[in-house]
């Protein structure tokens, strides 16, 4: 079967306790579930009939143990195609090692097909936008909602709108979205920090703006966000603006946005309020009994710990599912890459621990943090270890 008459892709992880190479783990899928389906579901008969494709397995060795990626191309009903990715983790072992397979997705191809298409459609609506054609009326809503992207620019790498670089007021926000979402309502002088680190650049252009507004999320994150802003820009900052409890600015209505813009506050006065309310929560949700003398640390952050020395000040490196380590990551994009990185196991940064660092780990669902030096504790969720707890 040619995968691109195949509905369905299924996709799998594969691990084993040991060295197999890919035709062994082919002959695993087809003899292993052979007889377990039914004869309506024989994997070899369906292949043989072009309801089953071509099976791609892609492996990794590190350390005498092997990881990869099964991809497994389905034209049959959906209910079939989840019988055979069900049927795929029934096996145990490969060969003479133990092995698990688990099925992280299934994808419908045509609707890979499709967001494809929507998105060269809003590619080639810009470009028709650029050449001063007026024939887009006719186009579909999701597609028209790119236009306001084409009046956003950039300052030293940081998304902003048109009139930020000029404009006596400037309204700082979190990410490039937020900007975005603030052109659509014709607010063209945000510009995004584009991380948790204050760029010296947005520092030296607060200081050219009389009137300079920060505008946060609702949430924790950026409440912590206000502080970084708070010390970083100090008297530059002069007003202070939060989306509503638990929403983010990237998905506020116009009018929502217009009423926080003018219920803004006198930044000194906001962060003296927003600082004691930080450590009201500190207080309330420090662990009980985690003291940074006597931390008994568990042997793999011991084995991570190594990575600490390639670091540079302020970098960090995730631990992944199959514990390896990611290629160092700046501290601008740690939070966004962190985020994408599914089944990481550990964050470990050159760094003192910081509550944006915890809040980094909590949203990347990562249970560890490894810092250079303590500082702020854990959570429910996350913990945390100094280099100075292994000795």
């Amino acid at each position: 079967m040619s995968d691109q008459k195949a509905k369905y892709m299924i996709h799998a992880t594969i691990k084993a306790d040991g060295t197999i190479q890919r035709k062994d783990v082919v002959g695993a899928i087809f003899g292993q579930t052979e007889g377990l389906l039914g004869e309506e579901l024989q994997l070899r008969k369906l292949q043989r009939t072009g309801r089953i494709g071509h099976v791609d397995v892609d492996l990794k060795s590190n350390k005498g143990k092997v990881s990869g990626e099964i991809l497994l191309p389905s034209s049959l009903d959906q209910v079939s195609t989840a019988v055979v990715g069900a049927a795929l983790e029934t096996i145990e072992r490969i060969g003479p090692c133990k092995a698990t397979i688990k099925v992280a997705r299934i994808e419908n191809i045509h609707s890979v097909k499709r967001d494809t298409v929507i998105d060269r459609a809003k590619d080639l609506l810009l470009n028709i936008v650029n050449e001063g054609s007026n024939d887009s009326k006719s186009i579909l809503d999701e597609v028209r909602s790119v236009l306001t992207l084409g009046t956003e620019t950039n300052i030293s790498g940081m998304t902003c709108g048109p009139n930020a670089a000029n404009s006596e007021a400037l309204i700082i926000v979190e990410g490039r979205n937020d900007v975005r979402n603030l052109l659509k309502f014709g607010i063209k002088n945000a510009i995004a920090t584009m991380g948790a680190n204050v760029k010296d650049e947005l520092v030296t252009l607060a200081k050219s703006k009389s009137n300079v507004t920060a505008f946060c999320d609702g949430d924790r994150g950026g409440k912590l966000l206000l502080m970084e802003l708070s010390g970083a820009l100090g008297k530059s900052l002069t007003h202070i603006a939060l989306a509503p409890e638990s929403r983010e600015v990237e998905h506020l209505e116009g009018k929502v946005v217009t009423k926080c813009l003018n219920q803004k506050e006198a930044a000194s006065k906001a962060i003296s309020r927003i600082k004691a309310q930080l450590e009201a929560d500190d207080s309330k949700t420090a662990p009980a009994g985690k003291s940074n003398g006597s931390v008994e640390v568990p042997d793999n952050i011991r084995e991570w710990s190594a990575h600490m020395a390639d670091l540079k000040k302020n970098n960090a490196v995730l631990i992944l599912e199959d514990g390896s380590a990611s290629e160092p990551i700046g501290a601008s994009k740690l939070a966004e890459f962190a985020e994408g990185v599914e089944g990481a196991q550990c964050l470990i940064v050159n760094s003192k621990i910081s509550a944006r660092m915890i809040e980094i780990a909590e949203v990347g669902a990562i249970p560890s943090v490894l810092g250079s030096s303590s500082g702020a504790g854990g959570s429910d969720s996350v913990e945390t270890y100094a280099m100075s707890d292994l000795k």
